[in-house]
């Protein structure tokens, strides 16, 4: 079997690959229901005042600051209650010297009033309010705006949509939203041992239960993408040469499993204008890319180490996504050796600041991707970490 010439180094082939991508154009308006980790396709600017008017903050009474100035617990100034609403209310009296109004936190302040006083602040006799400790002007009032200006960018161009954006979109007014078009992203898994379906006997004889193409439309799907399987294609090189054809017509990307390396059945690489074939990552080295199309190991592990170093960020050009990827510094509780000349993807699970590699290695084991939920990356000019050396972890 050939083996590769030259090993792209990973940041290399990373740069060649982003600078083949580029941004689809494409939106749709969504709404914000359906909008929870989609990717903003413009700025958004609040058309309103959040909140749209002066507040209460606790219950209490609205009052003239400067009318409490005198009070003390031993001498008490006396006010006089004029109305009493409650959130959602608003008061048509105004709080003129000597009075004030009973509110519920959340009420809009009445005119005239400048500050809201604790309830505990206070003791009540009918319609008369002895207050024991003064007020300041704006104390325990939200101002208008406070939150949200009318005319400040609340989101930002690429932000992937959180439960907390959404909520803030609510509440200056918006129902829809616009966002980036999924990218269609077409998978192929090549295999003549492969099976779709559960068959003892076929298992007993040397076929494998196929899972790349589960795995690959649940990450698609994690970072921006709709996956489209294009099944499991036999290593007939004319039947992968038109699977790929066909996919590369119908899709933004394509990912293919199999045949990226140069046995007497690995055909896929073949189909493809390669802008690098092979790089330094461990696992998946024998990963190439060209024509918006991967073409990837066959193993499990290798595909996923693949998919993080390599294909998250080509989807998160497509949309234009910021902020992606979660990293959190830990301290590592076992020394993790590397080979000088390969940028090695580490699996590892992360708690409490504390990050453990998962001991299980090889291509072909999933349970190290389910016991991990992260990965430290070694640079190729590095022999790897101390144990308890603080790296930087990229959780997933």
């Amino acid at each position: 079997m050939r083996e590769f010439k030259r090993l792209t180094p990973y940041g290399e082939a990373l740069n060649l690959m982003l600078d083949n991508i580029e941004e689809i154009p494409e939106t749709e308006e969504v709404p914000l229901d359906n909008a929870l980790g989609r990717v903003l396709a413009e700025d958004i600017v609040s058309p309103i005042d959040s909140p749209p008017f002066d507040r209460a903050a606790v219950d209490g009474y609205a009052l003239r600051a400067e009318d409490t100035f005198p009070a003390r617990e031993y001498n008490p100034v006396e006010l006089k209650v004029i109305d009493e609403i409650n959130a959602g209310e608003e008061s048509s009296a105004k709080v003129e010297p000597g009075t004030a109004v009973k509110l519920t936190t959340g009420a809009k302040i009445p005119d005239g009033a400048n500050a809201v006083l604790m309830q505990e602040m206070a003791e009540r006799d009918r319609d008369i309010i002895r207050v024991l400790r003064p007020a300041a002007p704006g104390q325990n009032v939200a101002f208008a705006g406070e939150d949200v200006k009318r005319g400040d960018v609340v989101l930002r161009k690429g932000q992937i949509l959180r439960p907390q954006d959404l909520a803030l979109l609510k509440s200056v007014s918006f129902k829809r939203v616009k966002v980036k078009r999924r990218p269609r992203v077409g998978i192929i898994v090549t295999g003549d041992e492969l099976i779709e379906e559960f068959d003892e006997e076929a298992l007993k004889s040397g076929k494998i239960l196929e899972s790349n193409s589960t795995m690959l439309k649940g990450l698609v799907k994690q970072y921006f993408g709709e996956p489209v399987f294009y099944g499991v294609v036999p290593d007939e090189e004319e039947a992968i040469r038109e699977a790929i054809e066909r996919a590369k017509t119908e899709n933004d990307l394509v990912l293919v499993t199999g045949g990226s390396a140069f046995g007497d059945k690995d055909f896929a690489h073949r189909f493809v204008r390669l802008l690098f074939h092979g790089t330094t990552i461990k696992p998946g080295r024998p990963i190439g890319y060209g024509e918006r199309t991967f073409v990837m190991s066959g193993y499990p592990a290798a595909v996923f180490a693949q998919f993080h170093l390599y294909v998250k960020h080509a989807l998160a050009k497509l949309v234009g996504a910021r902020d992606y990827e979660i990293k959190v510094r830990a301290e590592l509780v076992e020394r993790i050796p590397s080979q000088l000349g390969r940028y090695e993807f580490v699996k590892v699970h992360y708690e409490g600041g504390k990050a453990r590699p998962i001991k299980k290695r090889g291509s072909g084991i999933i349970s190290s991707l389910v016991e991990s939920n992260g990965y430290i990356g070694i640079p190729e000019d590095s022999e790897g970490y101390l144990e308890g050396e603080e790296v930087w972890v990229t959780l997933y």
